[in-house]
């Protein structure tokens, strides 16, 4: 579905990506792990038309989407969740929905897309008319994916989703995207749980000094004494 072949690129005359090359198929979850600097977020940025790409090419379903912008990725259904929170403190959620869709030429589908997500997402729903601050982190998370989802994108960028979370809402935000795989969506994410991210999964890449290092199933990965050794802190695969 998505392929990057050999992409060089980075900030002004700032070279951070050096060769990047991966593919990842339709309807699947790739984690991207790495060292800090390894490139992570910028790989989201140059898929996502928001780095200056020296050179290489990027593919969607057979079509070259490289240079193009961020509205034209939208139109491709490319979405990009950001890490951090993302949502409008102080508005409702239902109007935190809304801004995912006012790019839209046809408002009376966004309104029909608020629903259906809410059917995806009851608890935002349940909290429709409160403000988005009072919602605990994970159900901002949530807030955030359903609001990715208005477009009916067919791929999600999604950085860093466990960033402020207890465990136990990291994996209610796990699930949900592992729900929406399994509606056909396809998802790379960022992740410094390496661990957990991995586990619930299907794909992994290794991303270092800007280039690809290990792209594999996850489990292989996880399995792996080199990845269990440089970024799970040796719990996983390593022979001591």
């Amino acid at each position: 579905m998505l392929e990057l072949k050999d992409i060089h690129g980075g900030y002004g005359k700032i070279t951070i990506l050096n060769g990047v090359s991966f593919t990842i198929p339709r309807a699947s979850i790739t984690t991207v792990i790495g060292p800090n600097g390894a490139g992570k977020s910028t790989v989201f940025k140059a898929i996502f038309g928001l780095l200056n790409i020296h050179s290489g090419q990027i593919l969607l379903d057979g079509t070259d989407i490289t240079r193009e912008s961020p509205r034209q990725m939208i139109g491709h259904g490319v979405t990009y969740v950001p890490q951090g929170r993302n949502v409008v403190p102080q508005l409702s959620v239902y109007h935190n929905l809304e801004l995912g869709g006012i790019t839209a030429p046809d408002q009376a589908q966004v309104r029909r897309r608020i629903e259906t997500v809410m059917e995806q997402f009851p608890i935002l729903r349940t909290f429709r008319d409160r403000k988005a601050i009072e919602l605990s982190g994970g159900q901002q998370k949530q807030l955030e994916v359903a609001r990715a989802l208005l477009l009916d994108p067919k791929l999600i960028l999604i950085d860093e989703p466990s960033i402020g979370l207890s465990p136990n809402l990291v994996q209610e935000v796990f699930r949900t995207l592992q729900s929406l795989r399994d509606q056909g969506v396809t998802i790379l994410m960022v992740e410094q749980n390496a661990k957990a991210a991995l586990a619930m999964s299907d794909y992994g890449l290794v991303l270092e000094l800007g280039q690809t290092r290990m792209h594999d199933r996850a489990a292989t990965l996880l399995a792996d004494p080199r990845v269990g050794r440089l970024f799970l802190g040796g719990q996983i695969g390593d022979e001591g």
